[in-house]
């Protein structure tokens, strides 16, 4: 939540309870799956300086790679979502100039590009759109068989979303800070090289003060528990242990 929301929510807490990644698909002609990007690249191209598929900053870090001479068209989701958010939390760690311009937020005003409304909308326009790039959760990408860029991370090296790398992502996290749960793990540090640098928490969002805090509170505690493995399939990976007790921890606040 950002801070005029948790004001507005009158007694709300955070809790992270689930942790995956946000995929970049493309559909480029003639291009297979594991295209190489950057997060500056991937900023220039919805900043609007990127506009060809062949353009020499691509090609540069896609040898042997034929790419066409395509116009590039930016997807984003059009309503409220986390994955925007996770997405531009990422592209304003890479770059100033997208921090400075459009920032990080669940309902970003981008400059270039087509909307579309939720995962099902963004994904029906990339596969109506030639040329067409757009940021969706990894397990949306996979289940409709998109082709998925690798993304550069702070250590060099280009890696897909998958267990491995979300995984490599989650143990950077040591220990949480935050007294309200923001945890931000974008553009993790070199330490994890098969880290994927996008990856997100979701959160689950309660009232501290309810008269069903009995059962609410079990129905979380058993989620960041006993329920990480159902997330599995969606290439969810469990909570690291730290941000598994500062969830325990604010949950134990919820009351009636």
């Amino acid at each position: 939540m950002s801070p005029d929301q948790s004001s507005a929510c009158h007694g709300c807490a955070q809790i992270p309870w689930a942790f995956s990644a946000t995929s970049i698909p493309y559909n480029v002609s003639g291009v297979g799956y594991g295209l190489k990007l950057t997060g500056p690249i991937l900023a220039n191209i919805y900043l609007g300086h990127i506009k060809k598929w062949n353009d020499k900053r691509i090609r540069a870090i896609n040898k042997g790679v034929s790419l066409p001479n395509e116009n590039i068209v930016p997807i984003f989701r059009s309503d409220g979502s986390g994955t925007s958010y996770n997405f531009t939390d990422y592209l304003s760690h890479v770059s100033k100039e997208f921090k400075q311009k459009i920032g990080k937020g669940t309902q970003p005003s981008f400059k270039v590009g087509v909307g579309a409304k939720g995962s099902s909308g963004v994904a029906g326009k990339l596969k109506s759109t030639p040329g067409g790039i757009t940021y969706v959760d990894v397990a949306y990408a996979y289940r409709n068989s998109f082709k998925i860029a690798k993304v550069r991370n702070r250590a060099g090296k280009f890696v897909v979303p998958s267990v491995r790398s979300i995984r490599a992502s989650a143990a950077t996290i040591k220990k949480v800070t935050s007294k309200n749960n923001a945890i931000s793990i974008v553009d993790p540090p070199k330490s994890q090289p098969k880290a994927y640098p996008i990856c997100t928490f979701t959160w689950v969002i309660v009232p501290l003060q309810t008269s069903k805090a009995p059962d609410l509170k079990r129905f979380i505690n058993w989620a960041v528990t006993k329920g990480q493995p159902f997330g599995a399939k969606l290439l969810f990976v469990a909570l690291p242990k730290p941000v598994q007790a500062a969830a325990k921890r604010t949950t134990a606040r919820v009351h009636s």
